[in-house]
């Protein structure tokens, strides 16, 4: 009720808030400002919400697609850093250099370049030379440079729910900014969706003529131990284990969810999106661990906060414990894949 009462108080700043996104929007589209276009195909991820859209998973996705047959390279804005400019991600950087989700693409793929630039132009400049395609994570209002091909992912959740702008709500912008897209992806959706509940939505988002839309899913794999990268199947937390569940990212439902399956003996740590962890909340944790008496306990937290996690300041504290990641891949159901990959082989290509 007491959030529910601010976010009512935070109206008039959104309105001056999307007052502000339409003239930048405005000033964009009638040509006033200008977009950078590039010789090489640029594949824009993004979304309209702020968070949990499922953009890593999409760029990963994008990035096994294409790395054997093209030289691909990924830009973010590596968020969350402590460094400015344009920097090269190296399998030995740290979270606190070059942002969580950019280290999480290096150590996936340790063999292709993971650069960081808040100024996505700039950055850009860097990559194109030695470059067939650059995928930019997190860019859809990043106007200033032109991509080729931009994919909106619309999450399948936020579909299903009214929504208001900034403060009060979660939309970077209104919903009208999905005819920009080229490629509309519903993501994390139930992965059995049936034919006409795939025809509301679409019939609920009303894409453009231009517009392709496709439907993806989340497919957990086993856990991996981030001491030694044993695998342990997800299905061995049953009744008899405790879980610990560590998460700073925007949206732990589906994790949860995919985590209830097996067991119901969860303790969430929650925090928001990006936060930087400190010593006293993985000491707090820990100690919470350390006085468990359960036969079989783990720390489970995302590959994301991972990262964050691999800092050596928090090394003694979970040097005694069993802390394990559960890799998140997008999936699409094969039809949907196919068309997909065709759609993006054939824009790269060409």
């Amino acid at each position: 009720m007491l959030l529910k009462l601010i976010r009512s108080l935070l109206f008039p700043i959104s309105i001056l808030y999307g007052l502000g996104v339409y003239l930048r929007n405005l000033l964009f589209d009638c040509g006033l400002f200008k977009s950078t276009k590039f010789t090489i195909p640029v594949l824009v991820i993004g979304n309209i919400t702020v968070g949990g859209s499922g953009k890593s998973p999409m760029t990963e996705y994008l990035l096994k697609l294409l790395k054997n047959e093209l030289r691909v390279a990924v830009l973010s804005r590596g968020y969350g850093r402590k460094t400015i400019g344009f920097k090269l991600v190296e399998t030995d950087s740290t979270a606190a250099e070059v942002g969580d989700e950019p280290m999480q693409f290096k150590q996936h793929f340790p063999a292709l370049t993971v650069a960081v630039c808040e100024d996505r132009v700039a950055g850009m400049h860097h990559l194109v030379p030695n470059h067939d395609v650059v995928i930019l994570d997190d860019a859809y209002q990043h106007r200033w440079l032109q991509a080729s091909l931009s994919i909106l992912l619309l999450e399948y959740s936020s579909l299903q729910k009214v929504d208001f702008l900034l403060p009060m709500g979660n939309l970077r912008e209104t919903r009208s900014a999905t005819k920009r897209a080229d490629v509309l992806v519903v993501t994390k959706a139930p992965q059995n969706l049936t034919s006409a509940e795939k025809a509301e939505l679409v019939n609920r988002i009303k894409p453009q003529v231009h517009q392709a839309i496709f439907f993806s899913y989340l497919s957990y794999d086993n856990l991996l131990n981030v001491a030694d990268g044993s695998a342990r199947a997800l299905t061995s937390i049953n009744e008899y284990t405790q879980i610990f569940l560590l998460t700073g990212i925007a949206n732990a439902k589906p994790l949860l969810a995919e985590l209830n399956r097996n067991t119901v003996q969860i303790k969430h740590y929650q925090y928001p999106d990006h936060y930087n962890f400190s010593v006293a909340d993985i000491e707090k944790i820990t100690q919470e661990y350390q006085d468990c008496e359960a036969a079989d306990k783990l720390i489970i937290t995302t590959e994301k906060d991972a990262q964050r996690l691999k800092s050596r300041i928090f090394a003694s504290s979970l040097a005694n414990t069993a802390l394990y990641v559960l890799p998140v891949e997008t999936a699409f159901a094969e039809k949907d894949k196919m068309n997909f990959d065709h759609l993006i082989y054939t824009h790269v290509r060409q």
